[in-house]
């Protein structure tokens, strides 16, 4: 699979998934804007990118607000040029009981994770329309097809992106854009690390006896971001190591 000529962003590339994602696409031959809210790490991914011989560019922004997402465009397209892959991977999440939940606390996570992807798509989709090729990977989550304890809000805005998915794979179907979504299972990132969950004790629960890597999403990714998925849309690949069986 190659993806010489494309170019790419992918939010949140600064660390954890998003970092593997930037760094295996750009391995496969695209230009990558790596769009990060720390403007720091996306620095860092996009000089490692640089060391290995590709092509990269950092950009600092918050992919949940449209001016911000409207100047990152632009810089991304002067300085790389159309955008025909876009990775939606920018997220957090929180661990609350249902009855605990502020609606400042779901009014956040819905606006990271589901209104972050609406306003980045929005925004770059006429690239693709325009190149007649696309490729749009929404970064979900597992706990959206199972349910989660104390984390209502993370699980709901999660489920909007599979709707989005589903609602965009249908819109574009006859426009040579495909749309898709990745929902990780139990993965080892910074963020999970952060979080008050015991990786190695989750990780032995798993059918696989071990937590997922960053690099086993970006793979999934890569794929769904390829000339030869052209006729996958409105998809879930489930990276998950068995955690969940569709």
């Amino acid at each position: 699979m190659s993806l010489d000529g494309k170019v790419a962003v992918v939010t949140g590339g600064g660390r954890g998934i998003g970092k593997a994602i930037a760094l295996v696409l750009a391995r496969q031959g695209a230009a990558v804007a790596v769009w990060d809210l720390d403007g720091q790490t996306a620095k860092q991914t996009a000089a490692e990118i640089a060391d290995a011989g590709g092509r990269a560019i950092a950009v600092a922004g918050d992919a949940a607000d449209a001016t911000d997402v409207a100047r990152a465009a632009v810089r991304t397209r002067d300085e790389l040029g159309s955008v025909t892959i876009l990775v939606n991977n920018a997220g957090t999440s929180a661990y609350e009981p249902f009855t605990s939940i502020t609606e400042e606390s779901w009014d956040r996570l819905i606006r990271i994770n589901l209104k972050g992807p609406f306003l980045v798509t929005r925004e770059l989709v006429p690239d693709m329309l325009t190149a007649g090729w696309g490729r749009i990977i929404n970064i979900s989550s597992s706990s959206a097809q199972t349910g989660a304890p104390a984390m209502a809000h993370y699980v709901s805005s999660k489920g909007g992106v599979v709707g989005l998915t589903k609602a965009l794979a249908i819109e574009y179907a006859g426009k040579g854009i495909t749309v898709n979504h990745v929902p990780p299972g139990f993965v080892d990132t910074p963020l999970v690390r952060e979080g008050p969950v015991d990786v190695d004790a989750v990780a032995a629960t798993m059918p696989m006896k071990r937590a997922g890597k960053p690099e086993d999403i970006a793979y999934a990714v890569a794929y769904l971001a390829s000339e030869e998925a052209g006729y996958v849309t409105g998809q879930s690949l489930s990276a998950n190591g068995g955690r969940y069986l569709a």
